[in-house]
């Protein structure tokens, strides 16, 4: 008999599934040779790693020949036999990466990942299924993690096949940071300050954040309209979320707020008058240094204007006595 889906979410609550650095690069590529900047086709792959039951720790990626029809998501097609191929090749260089499931560049669930993933049941007894965004214009955690369990029902009615998210977390060894670090540095502007990157990177964190509420948002409308169903562990951690944040009703709070933001921009204000002030001595100094130049380069020019002055009189007086010196018998 199936175990229930509240004993598998009680099973895989605890099972966290952990992608390598190497995985998204492989991913990202793969989608960038396979597919054009404008379509919305996917590519699917086989991850590599270590199931260590409630860790998975996935450290490696190979794609995979896919195709599909777009208008029919039941109709794909998959080559099963580049998989073993594959798989075979892989063992021989690392023989500890075993086959613990596949990804696609979804970005959201499809039709046939539940047939997609029946196939990978025949190499692996329980695949994880990891979601890669490669979206450029996502913010946060592109990964998103599932497996495939049996849900019954209440009512007694069919089993059906459904996914369950489980967490998902990106963590590197030390020498993939090395490799991640020299990325990074070849992609990020080197004439950029340090606080115009601190600025780049909350505002990042806050775009992340309003997506989260976004969707938070999306899903208690869709459960008060009733399209979808009460998640009862769902709602307790938002309840444990929100019992965090403060309380705005409070004078007591509301002032000790105002009190902390006035602190910062009080900070912010005299900075930027320092600033202002430095900035405008620079400007005296500068003017006062270049008026200070042009007298030194301007005096000797005036006093070979004047020699030269004297020396045209003399000569225009000694060409006056010659001429009158003639002019005698």
């Amino acid at each position: 008999m199936p175990a229930t889906t509240t004993e598998q979410l009680t099973a895989l609550s605890a099972t966290t599934v952990i992608v390598h650095p190497l995985v998204l690069l492989s991913v990202a590529d793969h989608h960038a040779r396979a597919v054009s900047r404008n379509s919305n086709k996917r590519v699917v792959g086989v991850l590599l790693g270590q199931d260590n039951g409630k860790t998975i720790n996935v450290a490696n990626s190979f794609g995979i020949p896919f195709e599909e029809d777009e208008k029919d998501p039941k109709t794909w097609f998959l080559d099963h036999n580049y998989i073993e191929g594959m798989y075979d090749m892989f063992r021989k260089v690392n023989a500890r990466e075993r086959m613990i499931g596949w990804y696609h560049t979804g970005p959201k669930l499809r039709a046939s990942d539940q047939e997609i993933n029946d196939l990978f049941k025949r190499f692996i007894a329980r695949p994880v299924m990891v979601i890669v965004d490669v979206r450029p214009h996502t913010v946060g955690i592109p990964t998103d993690a599932y497996f495939a369990v049996d849900e019954i029902k209440d009512d007694g009615t069919e089993t059906r096949k459904t996914f369950l998210h489980v967490p998902s977390a990106i963590e590197a060894e030390e020498a993939e940071e090395i490799g991640v670090e020299h990325l990074l540095r070849d992609i990020k502007d080197s004439t950029t300050t340090t606080l115009s990157t601190r600025v780049s990177e909350q505002l990042a964190s806050l775009r992340g954040l309003q997506s989260r509420l976004s969707d938070i948002q999306k899903y208690l409308q869709d459960v008060a309209a009733g399209s979808l169903p009460v998640n009862h562990q769902v709602v307790y951690h938002l309840q444990d979320a929100f019992n965090l944040l403060p309380d705005l009703s409070d004078p007591a709070s509301t002032t000790s707020f105002a009190s902390s933001t006035n602190d910062q921009l009080l900070v912010v204000y005299l900075s930027s008058l320092l600033r202002a002030v430095i900035a405008l001595h620079a400007l005296v100094d500068n003017k006062a240094s270049i008026g200070r130049a042009e007298l030194e380069e301007g005096a000797p020019e005036g006093k070979e204007s004047d020699a030269a002055g004297q020396d045209g009189k003399e000569k225009d007086t000694e060409k006056t006595d010659a001429e009158g010196a003639e002019k005698k018998p």
